[in-house]
């Protein structure tokens, strides 16, 4: 049986501050392309407010993006892009 998400009520009030949390590899790209799928969503989202965490070996970086949700639909079609992207392993 296949459930119809749009009828249900969203628990999120928009607009708000919405963290995201973006993981993959510590290649050169990997943060300037975060942020340019992240601007595209939510062209509001300030760069300078992004945190980088290394892990122990420096193979990876955490990313976490506080943006300015507005809607379910924005939100969604941020995670789809994010998670589409070959550079990025898991976005929470």
């Amino acid at each position: 049986m296949l459930v119809d998400m749009t009828q249900q009520p969203s628990l999120i009030e928009y607009p708000c501050d919405f963290p995201i949390k973006i993981m993959g590899k510590a290649e050169q790209d990997f943060v300037r392309t975060v942020i340019t799928i992240v601007k595209f969503h939510a062209p509001d989202f300030d760069a300078e407010t992004i945190s980088i965490r290394t892990s122990t070996k420096g193979n990876y970086l955490s990313l976490t993006c506080t943006i300015r949700a507005t809607s379910q639909l924005q939100l969604d079609a941020l995670y789809q892009a994010l998670s589409d992207h070959p550079l990025i392993a898991v976005v929470l």
